[in-house]
């Protein structure tokens, strides 16, 4: 078995992903060393896999005045490799990928001669296109590298489909997740229902993306009656903003979710804790102001943790917004059991200088 099906393997079986925030310095200035040293903290905190050049990266790195998508991309690629070497483990390594389809195909061409193992397909500012245009898309990028469908939350650029569109998604032979992110119930049983049933069910994973219902969503069963058969369908890991902080708790709280899967009640300690993990998210993401803070938010976190030195953003107006540093605060206060602060400083100066 080689590297990238060991990798896909990995990504079938289910794993946490954290998506990558961008590391920048007082000048706004790519920070390379700290953007290195968050790339090892995830990995040493056990996560499975990384997502870079998505949201939580900064769709800006894409600008040419910052032409910053190749770096970005290579230094956590080089940063996996370096791992997998020291260690003997598969990182799924995946490449975020947006625009129409010329410029989606050139991105997914750039992650594949980088060496990622998939693409995650946003369909962000892209709501004039017809879902048939969306699926020629789709089709395009999946003849380059295999795909993760996207089911982005329209507050943040998504939009929605219909039922139909997912069971289209779910046909391409070389879609191998879908990441369902649209922060409503109603959106993800549509994927899940969609995936649940096609033929290609058991080719594709299901990776939950609604920050906002984490742990739920991870110990949930899904079970559907077609023309008198049953088919079941769950998530099986995490594609997360939010999980791009506390890391550490995440890789724990991922694991605890598979062992209350297989038990046959959801012991009450979980369903307590899902609410306080929400409850996380709601002050990282800035659910209070609907989510214009949710990148200076996790900066911010990394920030108190020492990972970065700042939360500046490529965009001057993308910041923490008012009461929204107070609400950090409060939850740091609340939860302390869910932070990895220890583990950081254990390990910071090793991950910076190294």
């Amino acid at each position: 078995m080689t590297r990238h099906e060991k990798a896909l393997k990995r990504l079938h079986e289910g794993t946490v992903i954290p998506a990558n925030p961008l590391a920048l310095d007082e000048n706004r200035e790519f920070d390379e060393k700290r953007q290195r040293a968050v790339t090892r903290y995830y990995l040493e905190a056990g996560a499975g896999g990384v997502a870079v050049g998505v949201h939580t990266t900064q769709f800006e790195i894409r600008d040419p005045k910052y032409n910053l998508l190749s770096r970005v991309l290579s230094v956590a690629k080089e940063e996996a490799d370096k791992f997998e070497k020291r260690t003997g483990e598969t990182v799924v390594t995946v490449a975020g990928v947006c625009g129409g389809t010329a410029q989606a195909v050139l991105e997914a061409e750039l992650a594949k001669q980088l060496g990622y193992d998939a693409v995650l397909l946003s369909p962000g500012g892209l709501g004039a296109l017809t879902e048939d245009e969306m699926i020629e898309r789709t089709e395009a990028v999946a003849r380059v590298m295999p795909v993760i469908g996207f089911y982005l939350q329209p507050a943040v650029g998504g939009r929605v489909f219909t039922y139909r569109y997912w069971e289209r998604i779910c046909e391409i032979p070389n879609v191998v997740a879908i990441k369902a992110a649209p922060f409503n119930r109603y959106l993800t049983l549509d994927v899940v229902r969609a995936a649940a049933l096609s033929k290609r069910s058991n080719e594709i994973a299901l990776y939950t993306g609604n920050d906002d219902n984490i742990v739920l969503d991870l110990v949930a069963k899904y079970k559907f009656e077609q023309n008198g058969v049953s088919y079941e369908k769950s998530f099986v890991g995490g594609l997360l903003g939010h999980w791009s902080v506390w890391t550490k708790r995440a890789v724990e709280i991922f694991e605890r979710c598979r062992e209350v899967k297989s038990l046959d009640h959801i012991p009450h300690d979980i369903l307590v804790l899902a609410n306080e993990v929400t409850d996380t998210n709601a002050a990282f993401f800035d659910t209070a102001n609907g989510f214009k803070g949710c990148i200076a938010g996790l900066h911010e976190v990394l920030r108190r943790q020492g990972l970065f030195k700042g939360t500046w953003c490529l965009d001057p107006d993308e910041a923490m917004s008012e009461g929204q540093l107070e609400e950090i605060d409060r939850v740091y206060k609340a939860y302390p059991h869910l932070n990895d602060d220890d583990f950081i400083q254990k390990n910071l100066l090793r991950w910076i200088e190294e």
